[in-house]
């Protein structure tokens, strides 16, 4: 599976996303574009401005640039984010999901990074005293969008409900405006796209070819959540709660 996924700025490189393995960097600046290289095509930016590097379970930042400070920011965590001084190597970030900010001249340049490679524990295991704890084979963090989207995405089966229709992406948004109020057709459907990298439903590390394009896909995250027990009853707390025809809460 991916380590992290680059997603350049509109700015950048034409590229629609790049895809590290554990152990690849990709060094980015306004230097020539290569193997191993993102031009980033703004004079305010350093010819080797910075390097991204994959391990297993996060990503580091090294920061090349001699004065010009960088701003790794998470895009879900209302304000939070990290400093990268000038000459920093190796910063390890966080972020399941992150923003990248460059300043150059005048403007700000962004560069967005995936990390679905994010492992939590059972979190119902025990364990063994001064043993590892085991990994889930399928990491998802509970307090992230993109579980509340697969939420949704399963409202109507775990309510009883095993042939009902999934919710269209629109009405997805509808349900969750209530909870997250900036949402809108194309957060979600990124998030859905997102869910299909992190529940390994795309290629691996072993080609960027991103594959066949994936056909009822929004069916295959439902079925794969459900066989697997990735959301139960239990989950649907962290949706808004239903309206009665009256209007009050239940």
């Amino acid at each position: 599976m991916y380590s992290i996924i680059v997603i350049p700025g509109p700015t950048m490189s034409p590229a629609a996303q790049i895809h590290l393995a554990p152990g690849q960097t990709l060094r980015f600046g306004r230097g020539n574009e290569g193997d191993g290289c993102l031009r980033v095509p703004h004079a305010g930016v350093s010819r080797s401005a910075g390097e991204i590097a994959a391990t297993g379970t996060y990503w580091s930042l090294s920061n090349l640039s001699r004065s010009s400070t960088y701003v790794v920011e998470n895009p879900e965590g209302a304000g939070e984010h990290i400093k990268i001084a000038p000459g920093r190597l190796g910063a390890p970030v966080p972020f399941e999901f992150a923003r990248i900010v460059l300043p150059a001249g005048s403007e700000l340049l962004t560069l967005d990074v995936w990390a679905p490679r994010h492992d939590y524990a059972d979190r119902n295991e025990t364990g063994e005293p001064g043993g590892e704890p085991t990994v889930l084979p399928f990491p998802l963090d509970r307090s992230s969008r993109y579980f509340l989207v697969l939420t949704a995405l399963c409202e109507s089966r775990l309510r009883g409900q095993p042939y009902a229709p999934l919710p269209t992406v629109e009405q997805v948004v509808e349900r969750l405006k209530p909870h997250w109020t900036a949402a809108n057709r194309a957060a979600v459907q990124w998030n859905i796209d997102y869910l299909a990298v992190k529940l390994r439903l795309k290629p691996g590390p072993d080609t960027v070819d991103p594959g066949p394009r994936l056909v009822g896909k929004k069916e295959i995250l439902v079925s794969l959540a459900l066989r697997f027990d990735l959301v139960g009853e239990d989950d649907l707390h962290v949706l808004p709660a239903l309206a009665s025809p009256t209007g009050t809460a239940r």
